[in-house]
């Protein structure tokens, strides 16, 4: 077939005229889009191709209001992670990239209900792609949508902030307030490029002979209709459209989690393995399903090796009270960083208190990344566990696990990895990493509250004492002795949290769907976008500016407890956590009793931030002011 040339007027005339005061070549631009999208499938290729310099530049879109990062057309995509499809996978619905019930049956999905928001609630942002930058770019302000609704009176008036390249971050973040620094003063191998990537495999690697996957080799990712997929971020606060910025305190769930939740307790609710009905057989199919997945997702190597439990919590004090308690004893060493959590201190003092042990802390420099050549220093024969996390959920840093497991290996040490804040963000591969164990929580990764894993090497299982006793866990009773099964069943007495465990595996598949190489790419971008908009405001102070993180943008604002800024931003609907993040040791580092904590996730947007550094504007301009 012949492909007609396309020109203004022929433009002009499927939509009508040109709205007034919207530039032409951004009207046109709009008005391509519609075109190609309303193609018959197959024929926007070739015809966008047959465009004028469509060879060698692509052709610009208007960025929809809600999002206002710059929006680049994507070369050849890269080719997605092959992943096993779940036995009751159903396709993805359209215009929703984690489809509309991932893990319920096909029938019942189909008669499920599709999420409307409430008519109270203000209109959806048009579906339009994030396209991930590269280099340096400058993000343009979408024009205002004709027919939107006016601002809210007394609103705050956000502005967009351009989104720099990562050499401009580093530039950034080594010339920091209190901590400034020259970039001459940079430390050999730091080169632009370095923030934090990932390479073909999708695995985080920080060698600096590893090419980075271009950004135009990402494909779309599309942040608004990932938005709809979640149900509670059309809720109201004080009036305002909620802004959750609190994902590191816990992440929301898609409506195909949901969905799968009620489906378990409408049609497969039972407890599992000890029943030979029907319903026992399918939570039971439900349950080692969601093993499996969660086997995939981290890569172990068999599902033998994924012991279910409450949370990462949970499972850091059921491996310091198993193997801990059976190999550490007195004038032994554990080692753990100045970055964790309580949940992966306390268990270890407890732990080196009973049994007359000794707790040593890496420390961190002036960025908030941990001294890997004083880690070095601690390491001594006695050594017997070495736990850190892989992100720390205070400042955000990416902390360098590979290297700390092989240099805790070398000294003959067993290796935990605290994966709680990681998983989320980021490709885990348990096995590259080689840790020993590896825990995390599921609702930090869109899975309900309650349910989390830890992964442990098989010969390690096998050789553990079980940390709890009761049904499930048995192979023989007597009143002389018991006989334990192997492992998991070990480590899981009693009746587990069956249904929660299948939300685990649902949110898996959903983050799965979308691609972990997609999520990492976009919230790398969005927390440049968020660094730089920070900066821009007078007082404000970064709580850890390491050049590799995740997610966590912690500071301080002159004039203003955080507790202070945390009701102020409350007020304009805006969630952040405010206060000492169950991590007290390594705040108090940098000289602070609790810091205010926008935390990110995929869902998140450029325009969400917009408002965010407009609130936090208008407080630095009225110091002092709020609760005096």
């Amino acid at each position: 077939m012949t492909i007609p040339t396309l020109t203004s007027e022929g433009l002009a005339g499927l939509a009508g005229a040109v709205p007034a005061g919207v530039p032409d070549e951004l009207t046109l631009a709009r008005l391509a889009g519609e075109f190609f999208a309303a193609l018959p499938t197959g024929l926007a290729g070739p015809l966008a191709a047959s465009l004028p310099g469509a060879a060698s530049t692509p052709a610009p879109e208007i960025v929809p209001p809600g999002n206002v990062g710059p929006t680049l057309t994507a070369a050849a995509p890269v080719a997605p992670v092959q992943v096993e499809s779940a036995p009751v996978d159903h396709a993805a619905a359209a215009g929703r990239p984690g489809g509309g019930a991932l893990g319920v049956p096909e029938a019942y999905a189909a008669a499920l209900p599709t999420f409307s928001p409430p008519a109270s609630a203000p209109p959806l942002a048009p579906s339009t792609p994030y396209y991930f930058l590269g280099e340096a770019g400058a993000a343009q302000s979408a024009p205002q949508a004709l027919g939107a609704a006016p601002t809210v009176e007394n609103r705050v008036v956000p502005q967009s902030f351009g989104l720099p390249g990562e050499a401009e971050l580093h530039q950034i973040l080594a010339e920091l307030g209190g901590d400034r620094r020259s970039a001459a003063a940079a430390q050999p191998g730091n080169a632009p490029g370095q923030f934090y990537f990932l390479d073909t495999a999708g695995v985080h690697n920080r060698d600096a002979d590893v090419p980075v996957v271009p950004a135009s080799a990402h494909p779309a990712f599309d942040v608004h209709a990932v938005r709809r997929d979640f149900p509670i971020l059309q809720e109201r606060v004080n009036g305002r459209q909620l802004i959750w910025l609190d994902n590191a305190a816990t992440t929301h769930k898609p409506q195909s989690v949901i969905d799968r939740l009620a489906y378990f307790y409408q049609h497969e609710n039972s407890n599992i393995h000890r029943a030979a009905h029907e319903l026992a057989a399918r939570a039971t199919d439900a349950y080692e399903g969601a093993r499996s997945k969660v086997a995939r997702f981290i890569g172990a190597s068999s599902t033998e090796e994924i012991i279910f439990v409450r949370g990462a919590t949970e499972g850091i004090n059921l491996v310091a009270k198993t193997w801990g308690w059976q190999n550490v004893g007195e004038g032994d060493e554990i080692i753990v960083s100045n970055l964790e959590h309580h949940a992966n201190i306390v268990p270890w003092q407890q732990l080196a208190a009973a049994k007359g042990a000794k707790l040593k802390v890496i420390p961190v420099d002036d960025t908030g990344q941990v001294l890997l050549d004083e880690y070095r220093k601690l390491l001594t024969s006695r050594t017997k566990i070495v736990s850190v996390t892989q992100v720390s959920n205070a400042l955000g840093t990416v902390v360098p696990v590979k290297e700390i497991v092989a240099m805790a290996h070398q000294a003959g040490a067993l290796a935990v990895v605290d994966g709680a804040q990681s998983v989320s963000h980021m490709r885990v591969n348990v096995q590259d990493i080689d840790a020993d164990f590896f825990i995390f929580s599921g609702h930090k990764v869109f899975a309900p509250t309650g349910i989390g894993a830890v992964y442990g090497k098989r010969a390690i299982l096998e050789d553990m004492p079980p940390w709890q006793g009761g049904g499930n866990m048995i192979a023989d009773v007597t009143f002389e002795k018991t006989i334990y099964h192997g492992p998991p069943t070990r480590f899981e007495a009693g009746t587990g949290n069956i249904a929660d465990a299948v939300g685990l595996g649902a949110a898996i598949d959903y983050v799965e769907r979308i691609g972990m190489e997609n999520i990492a790419r976009y919230e790398h971008d969005l927390l440049v976008y968020t660094t730089r908009a920070l900066l821009t405001v007078p007082g404000l102070k970064l709580i850890g500016t390491a050049k590799e993180k995740a997610s966590v943008s912690s500071f301080v604002l002159d004039g203003y407890r955080p507790d202070e800024v945390g009701r102020a931003l409350n007020e304009e609907g805006i969630a952040v956590r405010s206060g000492h993040h169950c991590a007290q040791p390594i705040l108090r580092r940098f000289g602070q009793e609790a810091t205010v904590r926008p935390s990110l996730a995929f869902y998140n947007t450029c325009e969400e931030i917009d408002t965010l550094v407009a609130v936090l504007h208008r407080l630095a301009r009225g110091k002092g002011r709020i609760g005096r």
